[in-house]
Parts: structure tokens; sequence; C-alpha cells
């Protein structure tokens, strides 16, 4: 198989609105979401998948989850956009970042977070026929998101599966969350 990925700039290339292509776009919550599906839905059929065993406690993750899914039934994506919460699982993310839990943010723990995410998220986008794989990670400003893509980039050699690269906060993609945000009350 011959794996390829788009940049952002190609996005608007890849399919017509008869022959959307499947995406399934990891989420670290609804605020980062908002953006991220405004930008995409009009181009892939996406699931959004909330696998996020870093977050803690766990009322905290019941907390984004409730509000992806209240995300998911005020914006009006005609069907495009459908959802997958994973079971809260802490163990793999605490065995996983062990050894680097004095790290700071943007460390090694990061990096061990994102692939942990990302792979998840690429497995069951090969396990589900899915055309592409992505995270919305890289709308934060607190991300860095050639750290991510090259994460992603990896994995898709190694799952052959499409990583579609971005960098969400660009063009105010960051700003433009911040202001659904508030439109949608997260």
């Amino acid at each position: 198989m011959t794996v390829r990925h788009l940049t952002n700039d190609e996005l608007g290339k890849i399919s017509s609105p008869s022959e959307q292509q499947r995406l399934l776009l990891h989420c670290c919550c609804a605020p980062c979401a908002s953006y991220v599906l405004e930008y995409l839905s009009p181009i892939f059929k996406i699931t959004v998948l909330f696998y996020n065993p870093n977050i803690q406690p766990h009322e905290e993750y019941d907390k984004r989850a409730a509000e992806l899914r209240k995300l998911l039934a005020l914006c009006d994506r005609s069907g495009n956009v459908g959802i997958h919460i994973c079971e809260y699982d802490p163990a793999c993310f605490e065995i996983a970042t062990a050894m680097f839990m004095d790290e700071p943010e943007g460390g090694r723990r990061c990096r061990v977070c994102f692939g942990l995410r990302l792979g998840e998220t690429a497995a069951r986008a090969k396990e589900g026929g899915f055309d592409y794989f992505s995270t919305t990670l890289s709308v934060s400003p607190h991300k860095n998101a050639a750290v991510i893509n090259e994460i992603g980039g990896a994995l898709m050699g190694d799952k052959g599966i499409n990583y579609l690269y971005a960098d969400f906060k660009k063009r105010d993609g960051y700003k433009s969350s911040i202001e659904l945000s508030k439109q949608f009350g997260l």
C-alpha cells in the first residue's frame, strides 16, 4: 500500500461532496474540537474518537466527554460527524509515562502521551476501514504540532493508514475555537 498524506492546503482537493472520505479524528475536548470539526466536516465524514487516558480524575473525563457530546448536538453537521467515547482507563497512561512524571509540559511525557493517543487512533482507524486519522491536539498553542505530526507520520507508516498532517492553530484556528466555545457555551 502506498501511503500518502495531505497538508491543510490540499484538503479541499481530496473529495467531492458525493465521495467524502472517512476520517477518525482523535479529540481531547470540545473546545479544541469545535474549530477542527467546522473546518473538516465539509470535506470528510468524521468519527470523533474520545480516547484520553491522561485525563484525571474520572469526573473530569466524564465532563469532557459530555461536553463533546453537547458540541455535536448543538452544531449542525448534517449527519456527517459521529462519536465514539472510549472507556476510562488511566492505567495505560500511568504505566507509559511513569518514568517521565516529573517532566515539564512539552517534555518527553507529552511525546509519550501523544504517541499513546495517536497510536490508539491509528489502530482503530485501520481496523474500522477509515481513509485517514488525525487529532485536534494541534489547535492548542500549548501543543507542538511538529511533534504531533512526526508521531502521526511514523504511525502512518507503521499502521498503513493515512495520517492527516495539520497545524490547526494556524489561520486563527485557536482563536476560532475560543469564539465557537463561547458561542456553544462549552
